[in-house]
């Protein structure tokens, strides 16, 4: 399975760390307007020169590499923490050089070879799947033991050097496909690159596409799409796309799933097929309200027509629904 960037910048640290390399980790802490860099944004910068990650680009971003750089190049440094603010506009007390509007505080964390441990056990946690969150502060940089208890991002500050950040990693969205073919492999390729933690529930064992996907989190080979809703609970950042073999299987689903709550629910299929099926729910006594939350044809309108465009018009309108 590919690794998500979350988990690969980790493990661009720990290899640097284990290679005797010093690295500054960057962290976006807050962010407001047009700031190209949002709140948990990370980078990592090694003594060597190389770079992971992005914190928003530009020649902000250039000129915290270069600050990153010099401070690594001094032998013997004490590893610390500062924020850095950085104002997207001319003139400004804290100019970032951009004029994008906006603002953005920066953490610029020192690591060295004590830092290891915590880096490991937060590899760790990413690659279980179970939940982990960290702390960084002037003088720390560690796990917290109650990572369930953190919220997605806490931040506060008195100075550059008296600060608290805290931010519980893994994926906050639950992508959960009911389906595996063609369409669902492209998606779950997709996906795996972003910010969410993919799911397929197929009712067909023998099916190639299930045994080529490398891309999803898990694979569920259910007995019957009549037993769906035993596997699929409401959710605020659960997202629920559904690609069966057709339309009676759709039907299926949507029946078992209709009352509960997603932030997102499609279904794919064409206009015909999908206004035929809305009509046979409404028949059927299905209420209007829930029936008008389904979100059908799925995905923006591309003129797509291979798996590949496909998910690339549903993987847009997640987004939209997400960032909304």
């Amino acid at each position: 399975m590919p690794l998500s960037k979350e988990l690969e910048l980790w493990q661009f640290i720990h290899t640097r760390l284990q290679n005797g390399e010093a690295v500054m980790l960057l962290v976006v802490a807050d962010s407001s307007g047009s700031s190209p860099g949002r709140a948990g944004y990370k980078m990592a910068v090694s003594s060597d020169g190389e770079l992971y990650g992005s914190i928003g680009g530009g020649v902000m971003e250039v000129n915290l590499v270069e600050r990153c750089r010099a401070v690594l190049s001094k032998p013997g440094a004490i590893p610390t923490a500062t924020l850095v603010e950085q104002v997207h506009q001319r003139n400004s007390p804290y100019p970032s050089g951009m004029i994008c509007s906006g603002r953005q505080t920066v953490i610029l964390r020192h690591l060295s070879a004590g830092h290891a441990v915590t880096i490991t056990l937060i590899i760790e946690s990413l690659r279980k799947h179970q939940p982990v969150a960290f702390e960084i502060s002037n003088l720390k940089f560690q796990i917290l033991e109650e990572p369930t208890d953190v919220s997605r991002r806490n931040f506060s500050s008195r100075s550059e050097t008296d600060f608290v950040y805290q931010e519980r990693l893994g994926s906050a969205n639950q992508l959960l496909i009911i389906g595996g073919g063609h369409c669902a492999l492209a998606l779950s390729e997709l996906m795996s690159r972003l910010d969410f933690h993919t799911s397929i529930y197929d009712d067909r064992s023998e099916l190639n596409t299930l045994d080529k996907n490398e891309f999803a989190d898990a694979v569920t080979v259910i007995e019957s799409y009549e037993t769906i809703g035993e596997y699929i609970e409401s959710g605020e950042d659960t997202y629920v796309v559904v690609m069966t073999l057709g339309y009676a299987s759709d039907a299926v689903v949507i029946r078992q799933l209709i009352d509960r709550e997603f932030k997102y629910f499609g279904v794919l299929g064409s206009k015909a097929k999908m206004a035929t099926l809305m009509k046979e729910l409404r028949a059927e006594g299905i209420d209007e309200q829930r029936l008008s939350r389904i979100r059908t044809p799925i995905g923006l309108s591309i003129n797509s027509r291979t798996p590949e465009e496909i998910a690339i018009s549903i993987a847009a309108e997640i987004i939209a629904v997400k960032n909304a």
